[in-house]
């Protein structure tokens, strides 16, 4: 029986055939916040300034990258025996801002280089009986 793929953190990306990260955008200054946030401006120059849920530039270029060689702590959930993962910080052009997430299974993190044009995608982060919980990850175009 095929396990339900649900997202591991509700409603901070959308599923489907073009993920994309949900983020906020002030409808004045035009900036953007990730994860969203629609009780209040995280600008200081416009602390009361509206906003509005806004869908993510779902390209961007590497800014930065490391391998994580230890589990960190609860509340991850590690498989046993733990893999090395690595971590994409990428900056997205139109929202000029930075985001962190996973490389994409099946990438090669010695082939990485910053200014890499990469692709928000869905991956597993964990699973249980019954589920998939995905989360974005960035792969290389």
């Amino acid at each position: 029986m095929a396990k339900t793929r649900v997202p591991a953190i509700e409603g901070w990306f959308t599923t489907g055939d073009e993920p994309a990260l949900v983020g906020s955008r002030g409808k004045e200054t035009g900036s953007y916040f990730f994860p969203k946030s629609v009780a209040f401006s995280r600008n200081p120059a416009a602390p009361a300034e509206k906003l509005e849920e806004v869908a993510l530039g779902r390209r961007g270029r590497i800014w930065s990258f490391t391998t994580n060689y230890y589990p960190p702590p609860e509340p991850y959930v590690a498989p046993d025996p733990f893999v090395p993962y690595t971590i994409v910080a990428v900056e997205l052009p139109e929202e000029q801002m930075v985001v962190l997430g996973q490389l994409a299974e099946g990438a090669d993190p010695a082939a990485l280089k910053v200014g890499a044009e990469v692709e928000l995608v869905l991956g597993t982060l964990y699973e249980d009986d019954e589920h998939e919980y995905e989360v974005w990850k960035w792969r290389p175009v």
